[in-house]
């Protein structure tokens, strides 16, 4: 498969497929709201899909979907008042309850937050401003209607898009995929700024398509790894403050230095060179096709178990914060030392040691569950029918204890779950030695 029809597959992998059920979603919240402000059950008018989904940026799996429901004029002075931005969202709480009582929803600081099975609407009822900006509540401003403005941003986002040959919503997305597979804590605004500013910034791809996507997501995350350190960028468009979470200039380095081998083996016609964009961007990225016999399929099969599980085959995955694990390891007569010690002097572990793995770092807004897969690769791993890789809840400790048994590549994960979607990811990579 050439390079060209490997990444429009890919983005195909990655376009959202269930586009009917978030439309449905967001016009059955839009009705009970104009029934309770307009007396009228309209699924469409007053209300503006922005985000993600509303930029066309979003990927398989979002779970963060947000909405403006924009309030009747003459309803400003009932709500201009100490007071009135609370009352606010408890309007529209009551009046999308009232019309779902079973669904499951909350009133926040900015928001009425509505949960279903497999992702949850933010909606944020506004007041349309002259210059097409709205005011929105905050309860902890004290009484200080905030201004946002996600027309500028949705018209910023489609106007270079175009400009750019729609490559701006392609790389959006895939650096999306990235930042899911890799656990990278970015808001999806701040990923849509980055690639805008990327693409703005160089005339290489303003006629190219996927035939130069290998070269334009190497151009990009060498871009991001060269990023000078800052809390906060202007979005696109509307030039707001977008704040950074965590520096992820680390991780783009890394995935640079993997897309140079990956078009490296692609030149080189290397059957590799799939597998190594998949370190990138994860399963969602094609396998290249292999032509095998049955025997061959059988004489695999025999040799052992292929037990790994996949966390998106559980759970949608949509990222937005930062989990960090961290490991001790021990041994009899020896102190216990951190695990980094050995991999940032490139030794692998021996055999016969004691791993306790943990979470260092998590800022997931509680309540959540942590899961953990422990995956073992390479031919001592099949030769002892020992690939692992079941994912498992766990026990309350937040900790994962292990020891190194034999040699190969060991890999070990965690999730944060909310909602029932992955939120947060961390991994770290065990390599063990025989000696």
């Amino acid at each position: 498969m050439k390079v060209g029809e490997t990444f429009k597959e890919f983005l195909i992998n990655l376009s959202v497929k269930n586009h009917e059920t978030i439309e449905l979603r967001y016009g059955e919240i839009t009705s009970a709201l104009n029934k309770k402000f307009r007396d009228t059950e309209s699924k469409k008018v007053n209300c503006l899909q922005v985000g993600s989904y509303g930029r066309w940026t979003a990927i398989d799996g979002i779970s963060d979907l947000d909405m403006l429901y924009i309030m009747p004029k003459g309803k400003w002075q009932e709500y201009n008042v100490p007071g009135g931005q609370s009352k606010i969202l408890d309007d529209v709480k009551d009046a999308i309850k009232s019309r779902y009582s079973s669904t499951n929803i909350k009133k926040d600081r900015l928001v009425v937050c509505v949960t279903y099975n497999d992702f949850h609407v933010e909606v944020q009822p506004v007041f349309e401003q002259d210059d097409g900006s709205f005011k929105y509540p905050d309860t902890y401003s004290g009484g200080k209607w905030k201004i946002t403005k996600p027309r500028e941003e949705i018209r910023a986002m489609k106007d270079f898009n175009e400009e750019k040959n729609n490559n701006l919503r392609r790389l959006c997305k895939m650096t999306r995929a990235w930042k899911n597979y890799h656990g990278v804590g970015m808001g999806g605004l701040l990923i849509d700024t980055l690639a805008h500013n990327f693409l703005r910034s160089t005339n290489d791809y303003n006629d190219k398509s996927y035939m130069y996507y290998d070269h334009m997501c190497r151009d990009f995350f060498k871009y991001l790894s060269e990023e000078p350190k800052k809390d906060r960028y202007g979005a696109l468009g509307s030039g707001q403050h977008v704040k950074v979470k965590k520096d992820f200039r680390k991780a783009a380095e890394n995935a640079y230095n993997l897309s140079l081998e990956a078009i490296e083996a692609s030149i080189s016609e290397d059957k590799d060179a799939n597998k190594k964009w998949k370190k990138i961007f994860g399963r969602r990225f094609p396998s290249k096709v292999l032509l095998v016999t049955e025997a061959y399929i059988a004489k695999s099969l025999s040799q052992y178990r292929n037990t790994e599980e996949f966390i998106d085959d559980r759970f949608p995955v949509d990222v937005r914060y930062n989990l960090q694990l961290e490991c001790t390891v021990s041994q009899n007569g020896f102190q216990p030392a951190l695990l980094n010690s050995f991999l940032q002097r490139r030794m692998p572990l021996s055999i016969k040691k004691d791993l306790k793995f943990y979470i260092s770092d998590n800022d997931t807004p509680e309540p959540y569950s942590i899961y953990w897969k422990v995956l073992n690769r390479g031919p001592k791993a099949k030769a002892k029918d020992c690939i692992r890789g079941q994912i498992i809840k766990d026990d309350g400790k937040h900790e994962k204890i292990e020891s190194t048994s034999f040699s190969g590549e060991h890999i070990v994960e965690c999730y944060a779950v909310k909602d029932n979607v992955v939120v947060a990811k961390g991994r770290i990579d065990v390599p063990i030695s025989e000696n």
